[in-house]
Order: structure tokens, then sequence, then C-alpha cells
């Protein structure tokens, strides 16, 4: 490594409720290397099973949101890499833990998104971009394939025949063609950025936490089920809610006519 340290790489703020994790190599548009894996998976751990931690706001310092596998870590001098490796052990748990993490996580994209740091913020349950940020599956341009669940996520999102003309043609998507497409949720000015994504995180804080994670059990199943399959998780999951203190609170203050306070269990 350079005077970079682990711990310099990813920084944690913890806020009321929420979490923003902040990729932090902005001289490399906050490219990943190894350490910054294990800061990553370190920091997102943490705010994953702090219980007072009810939403994860991940960003990147500096002019861009993540450019990406920093290519200056792959050596050919004892032959070829092993990429495979590389995901086995560094993106895909990364990617898994996003999307099932018991509780939401909002990507703030600003500037460019590209390759695996593209996918890593599509992962994200909700994504909001600068208005100057761009996706990028970069990958054909330097003779690979998307990862980081790229190929699973995007024709989920696009549709297969822009997902493939995406990954194929490696074309930048604006910000505001990423919503038109509904590849991410909304785009906002640069300098309201921040401050929308933590404002959504602080309102999430207040809702139903526990809501959140079987919402997201059923939204990651609901592909792969067929329809009778769907309706037996939601009749699980939605029996879980109901025996939850947020159920509970929400009913009694419909009734009251008040507004409710959950407490996220």
């Amino acid at each position: 490594m350079t005077s970079e340290t682990t711990e310099s790489l990813v920084m944690s703020r913890k806020e009321d409720g929420y979490t923003v994790i902040t990729l932090n190599r902005p001289g490399k548009l906050n490219a990943f290397i190894k350490e910054m894996h294990l800061a990553l998976r370190k920091a997102f751990h943490e705010a994953a099973n702090d219980p007072a931690c009810r939403a994860i706001v991940l960003t990147g310092e500096g002019r861009g949101f993540c450019a990406g596998q920093d290519l200056q870590e792959r050596s050919f001098e004892n032959g070829p890499p092993d990429l495979g490796a590389s995901l086995a052990e560094n993106y895909n748990p990364l990617v898994t833990a996003i999307r099932t993490a018991e509780k939401p996580v909002i990507a703030a994209v600003n500037g460019v998104a590209a390759g695996a740091g593209a996918n890593v913020a599509l992962a994200c349950d909700i994504v909001i971009a600068a208005r100057s940020a761009k996706f990028i599956q970069s990958f054909s341009k330097i003779g690979l394939v998307p990862d980081a669940g790229g190929s699973w996520v995007l024709p989920k999102l696009i549709g297969e025949a822009r997902a493939r003309a995406l990954a194929i043609l490696a074309e930048p998507v604006t910000a505001e063609q990423a919503v038109e497409w509904g590849m991410i949720w909304t785009t906002v000015d640069d300098a309201e950025l921040m401050t929308a994504a933590e404002g959504m995180a602080r309102e999430l804080a207040a809702r139903p936490t526990r809501s959140f994670a079987l919402m997201k059990k059923a939204f990651l199943a609901g592909p792969e089920n067929s329809l009778e399959e769907q309706l037996a998780l939601e009749a699980a999951l939605q029996r879980d809610a109901g025996r939850t203190e947020d159920f509970h609170a929400g009913v009694e203050a419909f009734r009251a006519g008040t507004k409710p306070v959950f407490k996220g269990r």
C-alpha cells in the first residue's frame, strides 16, 4: 500500500438513527483495492448490526462515487490474475450484504459510477444521483464481463435489450436517463445530494424498520418464485410483520388519529 491506511479508505459517520458510509480514495475516484474492501465490509457490518442504525447511506468522497476496480492492483507478473477469486472474496459478499441487510440502504451517487462501482450502487435499495452522475458498464472496454451483480440487476431494472446494449457498448448513462429508464429512483442538483440522501435516511429511520427488512426478502425472492410460491412467502412475511411492535403501534395510532412512533422492532 501507499500512505493510505485501511482506516482512511472508508469513513463511517453515525447520526441519529442512520449511518453514512463514505468511500474515501478521491484521488482514484474511489476505485476499489483489497484493503478498501476490508474496510467497507467492516463498516457495513457494523452499521447493519447496530440496533441504533435503521438506515444506511453509501456515497463517495470527492468528484466520483466509485470507478470500480483499481486496475493498478491487477498484476500479470505470475500469469493472469484469478478475477473469479477476487469477486468471490470481495465483491460478491458486499453485494449480498447490501441486498440482505435488514434495513434500507441508500446510494448517494456523486459523479461517475463505473464498472463494479455502478453495480454496487444499483444493488442498494434506493439510488439518488447527483445530476452530474453517470453510470457506466465499462467492463467491455478492458475485455471483461459485468460483475458485482450487474448481469442480474440490470435486466430486471431496465430490460434485457437495454442491459445487453449497455454492457456491450459501455456507453455512459446520465442521471436523468437512469431515472427515465427506471434504473434509479431520482436525481437532484449536485449541491443537494447529501441533504436529500440523509433526509431520506432520517425519514426511514423513523419508520417501521422490520417491515423494510421483510419487504427486502419478498423482493429478493420474487423473480425466482412462481406466483403460488410468492403468495405463500407474502403470507409468511406478513405473519411476521403482524407480530411486530411497530404494527401494533401503527394500528393504535390509526385508531386514535395520531402519528405512530415506530421503534424498529
